[in-house]
C-alpha cells in the first residue's frame, strides 16, 4: 500500500533531505507544499513521478485542506519565527485535521524544548507553544528531537575556535551536549513518518559528549592541543542574550546573535539535554558522529 505524505518546507535544507530519505523507501508518494509564486519546488522535484507539487498559501484554509486531503502524514520542516513556527503551522494543523489526516509531524528538529525556563530561548518557546496546539488536536503526532545539528560545530556555532585552538564552554566543561547531523535527522524523520506506531516524541543523538571531549577530539585530529576556555556561566550568558535582544533590531530574524546565545544557555544549563535517546528504534545504524564531522572539516582545511 502506498503511503502519501505532504511535506511543508521541502525546499529548505532539512526539508530537501527529508524528501530524499522518503523517496528512498518503496511505495511512497510525496506531495510538496509550496507557496503561490514559488518555482523552487518545481525546479527541485518536478522530474520525479513520485512527487507532486501542490500550491497553497497558509492563509488560504480551503487550499490547504485540498492539499492535505487523502494524505496519510503531514511532515512540517518549515523554519522561521512566530509567523511560521506558530501561525503557519497552526494553519497547516487545522487543515490536516479537517482533511482527516491521521498523523502530523511538527517542525521541531531541535534539542528538548519542553523543560526550558520561561524567556530563556525564543525559538524553543515558540515550538513549545505550538506543541500545546498539536497535543490538543484530534490527530496523532510525532516530534523528532535531535539536539544541535552537528554541522554547526564547523563554524556557525562559535564553540570551537579553530584558529585559536580553543573550545569554549559555559558553567561546566563536563555538561553533556547532544549532536545529530542533518542527514541522520532526515533519515529518522522519514522512518518516523512511515511508522504508524511512532511515539509522540523520538529522541536521537549521533553523539552525546561534553566540551572537554570535543577539545580532546580536536587535539587528536589536529595534533595540536585544543584547550578549554571558560566563557562565563550559563546565567551570565542568558543575561547577555537578553541585553542583546533588547538593543537589537532583528527580532524577526530566525537566528540573530542573541538567539545563538540562548541556544548555548539551553545546552550548557542542561535544560535542553535529551534524557531518553533511542538510536535503535528502527534498527542498527552507523551514525555520523562529532568526530566524523570535525575530521572532515580538518582534512578539508
Amino acid at each position: 500500500m502506498t503511503t502519501t505524505l505532504l511535506v511543508a518546507g521541502a525546499t529548505g535544507d532539512l526539508g530537501r533531505r527529508i524528501v530524499r530519505e522518503l523517496l528512498g523507501h518503496d511505495d511512497v508518494h510525496v506531495r510538496v507544499l509550496t507557496r503561490p509564486g514559488s518555482g523552487t519546488a518545481a525546479d527541485l522535484f518536478g522530474d520525479d513521478d513520485r512527487v507532486d507539487v501542490v500550491t497553497a498559501a497558509y492563509d488560504d484554509h480551503a487550499a490547504l485542506v485540498a492539499a492535505a486531503r487523502g494524505v496519510d502524514v503531514v511532515v512540517s520542516a518549515v523554519s522561521g519565527v512566530r509567523d511560521v513556527v506558530v501561525d503557519a503551522q497552526r494553519a497547516l494543523l487545522a487543515a490536516a485535521v479537517e482533511a482527516g489526516v491521521p498523523r502530523f509531524m511538527p517542525s521541531d528538529w531541535s534539542a528538548d524544548y519542553r523543560s526550558i525556563a520561561v524567556d530563556s530561548n525564543r525559538n524553543f518557546e515558540l515550538r513549545r507553544e505550538f506543541a500545546a496546539d498539536v497535543d490538543a488536536a484530534p490527530i496523532r503526532a510525532t516530534s523528532v528531537l535531535n539536539g544541535m545539528f552537528t554541522e554547526l560545530l564547523t563554524g556557525d556555532a562559535p564553540m570551537i575556535l579553530f584558529s585559536r585552538h580553543r573550545v569554549l564552554y559555559w558553567s561546566s566543561p563536563d555538561q553533556l551536549l547532544d549532536f545529530t547531523t542533518k542527514d541522520d535527522t532526515a533519515r529518522v524523520a522519514a522512518l518516523a513518518a512511515l511508522d504508524p506506531d511512532a511515539p509522540r516524541v523520538v529522541e536521537i543523538a549521533g553523539s552525546t559528549l561534553s566540551a572537554r571531549q570535543v577539545a580532546e577530539i580536536m587535539t587528536e585530529l589536529t595534533g595540536t592541543r585544543f584547550a578549554l576556555q571558560w566563557a562565563g556561566t550559563a546565567g551570565t550568558l542568558s543575561a547577555m542574550s537578553k541585553i542583546g535582544r533588547l538593543v537589537s533590531r532583528d527580532e524577526s530574524a530566525t537566528f540573530p546573535a542573541w538567539q545563538g546565545m540562548q541556544y548555548f544557555v539551553s545546552m550548557f544549563s542542561g535544560q535542553a539535554q535529551l534524557r531518553h535517546v533511542d538510536v535503535d528504534r528502527w534498527g542498527p545504524h552507523e551514525w555520523t558522529t562529532v568526530r566524523d564531522v570535525l575530521g572532515a572539516q580538518v582534512r578539508a582545511s
